[in-house]
């Protein structure tokens, strides 16, 4: 039996939590000692825990994938800074590559905001510092009196994120920095350089952009390939009665949050270079379609965690249910798979919304004449997780309602 900490107690004080891989307190190690077992079985489950989920080779392959950001970081840094030291003239043009690397490495879908609140946190800091400057001279009490005034008027103006971090670092190196002579005003030279870093930072985004298509394809398909693996799993802890197969689906669905994560930044980047990028304008419509499948798609997850979890209550306390309905799971799993093939090729979903409806009725009609709230629960999750797919697929609530009403 795996143990927990007590809250109330001290930590002698224990109570049991079904499993240690499951108990969110951290399991007290036993009293070592080289012939007790249950000290080896702890260091194995330590290790376990501690073992690193991405191995070298996923490293490698993600590498393989970054090779578009890696020139595009290579090229955007080292143009800025040729732009702002010869096109420009400035002598400390540090800030520009920098401002490059900031918008290049900005989350997805961020990367003009990302520009334009470099641009106006830079034009804050260099206002109050430049106009302090005028006034107190450069100096450590400067600085404090500089970094706490940019911040308090960026923040009555409203900025936030990198904005605000601008203003403050403006500010900062501003009163720090002494420019060399002949070097120019040092406000405008960091507000022109911001500019140069963010414009070129973007530029190289939409002149070596991302597959959008690709890159959110490889996303969603692996979150349902691994959804139906799920439910897959359940319909066959249902036909076997054995709880242990609902209990590995519920973990793995648990296991799905970082998946669906990676699959909403995708999103959000792949919609951005599609939308500004001509490369890549034709394919467009394409990622509409993913975009507007995302939240359905996490949804189905959401819904596919709560199948997995009643599924195992259910066979857990022996309720009865009908053969049939490990059959609609199994269903919902084809239909699953057809979903992805359809979102993928850009298909019309006709295949796809027809078995998701049939997986939604095979469920309904296996619950037992003596209904519990366990299967109960589990056709309503089927019909819950159909539904989800059937508006990725495009159709509206009524459309809906009209098709699942059985």
């Amino acid at each position: 039996m795996a143990w927990r900490r007590s809250r109330a107690g001290s930590s002698t004080s224990r109570a049991p939590c079904g499993s240690k891989r499951s108990c969110p307190w951290w399991p007290a190690p036993p009293r070592w000692s080289p012939r007790s077992s249950s000290s080896v079985v702890w260091c194995a489950d330590l290790a376990r825990l501690r073992a690193p989920e991405v191995s070298l080779a996923d490293r490698w392959q993600i590498l393989r994938r970054r090779w578009r950001l890696l020139l595009r970081l290579a090229i955007g840094p080292a143009v800025a800074y040729l732009v702002a030291t010869d096109a420009l003239d400035h002598r400390q043009a540090f800030f520009a590559p920098i401002a490059a690397i900031i918008t290049l490495m900005a989350g997805g879908g961020a990367r003009l905001r990302t520009v334009i609140e470099l641009v106006i946190g830079v034009a804050t800091g260099v206002l109050v510092g430049e106009l302090l400057i005028l006034a107190i001279g450069r100096g450590a009490w400067q600085i404090a009196l500089v970094v706490v005034l940019a911040v308090a008027i960026s923040t009555i103006l409203g900025l936030t994120g990198i904005a605000l971090t601008q203003a403050a670092t403006s500010s900062v190196l501003l009163t720090a920095v002494l420019p060399p002579p002949g070097s120019g005003n040092p406000a405008v030279t960091r507000f022109s350089d911001a500019l140069v870093g963010g414009l070129v930072g973007l530029l190289c985004v939409l002149a070596i952009p991302r597959h959008p298509v690709r890159d959110i394809d490889r996303e969603v398909q692996g979150i349902l390939t691994r959804l139906a693996a799920v439910l897959t799993l359940v319909a066959s802890g249902l036909r076997e009665d054995d709880s242990t197969q609902a209990d590995r689906a519920l973990a793995s669905a648990r296991g799905m949050q970082h998946m669906v994560d990676s699959m909403r930044s995708t999103t959000q980047n792949a919609a951005e270079v599609a939308r500004m990028s001509p490369i890549r304008w034709r394919q467009r419509q394409h990622v509409e379609l993913y975009a507007s499948a995302v939240l359905d798609v996490d949804n189905a997850v959401r819904d596919a965690r709560v199948l997995a979890r009643k599924t195992s209550a259910l066979l857990r306390h022996r309720e009865a249910i009908s053969p049939d309905m490990a059959l609609a799971v199994d269903a919902l799993a084809a239909a699953v798979e057809v979903f992805a093939d359809d979102l993928s090729e850009q298909d019309d979903f006709e295949e796809a919304r027809n078995e998701l409806v049939q997986a939604a009725r095979m469920a309904s009609l296996a619950l037992p004449e003596a209904v519990t709230m366990n299967s109960a629960a589990i056709a309503a999750q089927v019909r819950s997780l159909a539904a989800d797919l059937l508006y990725a697929s495009g159709y509206t609530r009524d459309e809906i309602d009209e098709r699942l009403d059985f």
